[in-house]
């Protein structure tokens, strides 16, 4: 359908066109998506629950699993749903919407991961005055810096989107609205679009992912002082900040850090950022976690308690 040049919706041709693939990713992202909701509410009710809210690296650790699965939902409801569907259509609003929401929180997510690096970089390197420094006002600065930052990058995206006009064929070669996506299908010129949006997305994610990497290089740097039980605590913490890192800026940088071609392996890539690190994030910060374990085991064996004793 068209209006005034304009699609008033787009065509997503999704991940596969095989109907039995399909089926078995509608089964595979159902259970992924219970597991992420799961998974992330879990690990905020234990920290909300405990006096591990009153430490920093949970204090943001709540933000990050509560921005996963913020995430997570402007994506996969929509690809579920589609699996099913023998026509996967978007409207060009929600389409807007889509990619707006996807980059506010994943802006959101990438500067509350760069909080948690500070937070371990001062405890760390700092230890004497963690308490003063990573006190819960500048905790909350930085949650809400976070938020200013992603909102700033999405909106920078959206105006980017809305600027673009659409003429020909409407079929999205991706599983959700993405700029590069929409970007192939303008009858315009995009160059000078591909080099704001490699500014924008891909220097963010390459700033970030360096200043993240070195803030992690000194902290191994500065544990080779430390007791082999102080060091070997810190490093697994900061293992599992690095593996968070890694899953999360590796595709991204590949997909928004080049110029706008379209790969096939893009859709497969998205999913790292989009699904599976969501779905892991609540693993990776607690299989490690012996403090984060003690805390799960008393919260939800207290609730199950309860629970038990108010049914007799």
């Amino acid at each position: 359908m068209k209006n005034k040049n304009n699609f008033t919706e787009f065509v997503l041709l999704g991940l596969t066109q095989n109907n039995q693939v399909q089926i078995l990713c509608f089964v595979i992202f159902l259970f992924s998506y219970m597991a992420i909701f799961m998974g992330n509410f879990i690990v905020i009710i234990s920290i909300l629950h405990s006096r591990l809210i009153e430490q920093p690296m949970y204090f943001f650790l709540t933000y990050l699993s509560f921005i996963d699965v913020c995430y997570t939902s402007t994506v996969t409801p929509k690809l579920i749903s589609d699996m099913l569907a023998k026509r996967k259509t978007i409207s060009y609003a929600n389409c807007m919407i889509q990619l707006f929401t996807l980059h506010f929180f994943g802006g959101v997510e990438v500067f509350i991961l760069t909080g948690m690096a500070y937070d371990r970089y001062v405890a760390i390197c700092k230890p004497l005055h963690y308490m003063t420094i990573m006190s819960r006002e500048k905790c909350n600065t930085l949650v809400l810096a976070a938020c200013g930052g992603g909102f700033l990058h999405s909106f920078a995206q959206i105006v980017l989107a809305l600027l673009l006009p659409f003429c020909g064929p409407n079929e999205i070669d991706h599983y959700f609205c993405d700029i590069y996506p929409l970007l192939k299908l303008a009858c315009t010129d995009t160059y000078s679009f591909g080099l704001l949006i490699i500014a924008n997305s891909g220097m963010i994610a390459l700033v970030v992912f360096m200043v993240l990497m070195g803030s992690y290089a000194v902290i191994l740097y500065t544990l080779r002082a430390h007791s082999s039980e102080s060091r070997q605590k810190a490093l697994s913490t900061c293992g599992s900040h690095i593996t968070v890192v890694v899953l999360f800026f590796g595709p991204l940088l590949f997909i928004y850090f080049r110029s706008p071609t379209t790969f096939k392996e893009e859709k497969v890539l998205a999913l790292f950022y989009t699904i599976i690190t969501p779905m892991l994030n609540p693993l990776i910060y607690t299989l490690k976690n012996s403090e984060m374990k003690n805390v799960m085991k008393k919260v939800w064996s207290r609730n199950l308690f309860k629970g038990r004793k108010q049914l007799f």
